[in-house]
């Protein structure tokens, strides 16, 4: 996550750049349409294919996109994350994070994103480390080494929790990780380290870790924030609209079977992703399968006073450039 925010800050100055350097859409892979008369669509991931988006490659395979009329080619991201292209015009949907769009849609001229769906209903994020390192609650984090990309949200948020649980921001030891493979190293590099338990903290278990986790929508509600969501650009949902609810409705079919069949789900997911380790994909989809929805209406739905007051909180700590409370998502595709 905290590599993603650096990532997409650097990369909302390539915008010009990249807008003038479009892409011809791909041919869709198994289940996508190959009648003439589909539409093309470019879907990019915010980072390479896990259990997040489980739904997207399910809707692929079982032939909802094509029930649509829709030829959907999967993409992985570039370096610099989907959000560019994106708002460039280069892609027609992507995977992003609410935390990252925040500040390509609060600056002067704001990126052409919107969130259409959550693809987790709560944050599934926070805090991990061996329980040997006595890090039950956030104030225990001081004196003990942190694994941080130096990011500003990431200090405020650690700096929240620690301080709200009557430690010192100070006393955390920040150590930079470029390239961390959290297991490893809180068992030998740091104490801690940022990461989804869906996929580290499922894979810890797995391995028979004794660990700790400090949840941090648990810890402050502020933070149970929406990551990650689905977007579309806003120029283009707004001369296509059906085309969006069509999408949104062969998605939702999609995240609706990997909560129904969460094994099946999983194996459809390795057809995609063969590099993956079946273990863990079949553990992360499991856990996922109850946490896609959790408790909502419906799949996706992005609740208002939620999405805001994370927004809120990142212009009071002079993370955005505007208040964006209001802005940024929409459940209007939703079907």
């Amino acid at each position: 996550m905290k590599k993603r925010i650096a990532l997409i800050l650097a990369a909302v100055l390539m915008l010009g750049l990249l807008a003038s350097c479009a892409q011809t859409p791909a041919s869709g892979g198994a289940g996508s349409g190959s009648g003439a008369a589909a539409t093309p669509i470019r879907l990019v991931l915010d980072w390479t294919p896990n259990t997040n988006h489980t739904g997207l490659y399910v809707a692929l395979e079982n032939g909802y996109f094509a029930e649509e009329g829709l030829d959907v080619d999967i993409q992985q991201p570039p370096e610099n994350g989907a959000e560019i292209l994106l708002a460039a015009g280069n892609c027609e949907f992507a995977v992003s994070i609410q935390e990252g769009m925040g500040p390509a849609i609060a600056r002067e001229a704001p990126l052409g994103i919107v969130a259409i769906a959550a693809i987790i209903n709560h944050n599934t994020s926070g805090i991990m480390s061996l329980a040997s390192a006595g890090i039950e609650t956030p104030g225990d984090l001081a004196g003990k080494r942190f694994a941080t990309w130096e990011t500003p949200l990431v200090d405020a948020i650690i700096k929240n929790i620690v301080e709200a649980d009557g430690g010192n921001f100070e006393d955390v030891i920040m150590i930079p990780n470029a390239a961390i493979d959290s297991i490893a190293a809180v068992q030998t590099e740091v104490d801690a380290a940022w990461i989804y338990y869906a996929w580290d903290g499922v894979a810890a278990e797995l391995q028979g870790l004794d660990i700790n986790y400090l949840d941090l929508g648990q810890i402050n509600p502020t933070f149970d924030y929406y990551t990650p969501v689905l977007c579309t650009n806003t120029d283009y949902a707004e001369a296509n609209p059906e085309i969006v609810k069509k999408f949104m409705k062969a998605v939702t079919r999609g995240y609706e079977y990997a909560m129904a069949e969460p094994d099946a789900a999983a194996q459809i997911l390795l057809k995609h992703a063969p590099e993956l380790d079946e273990e863990l994909v079949v553990a992360s989809q499991q856990y996922l399968a109850t946490r896609y929805q959790a408790g909502g209406a419906r799949w996706g739905e992005i609740d208002a006073e939620r999405w805001g007051n994370f927004y809120a909180w990142m212009y009071d700590q002079g993370l955005l450039d505007s208040d964006i409370r209001d802005k940024g998502f929409t459940n209007e595709y939703l079907p």
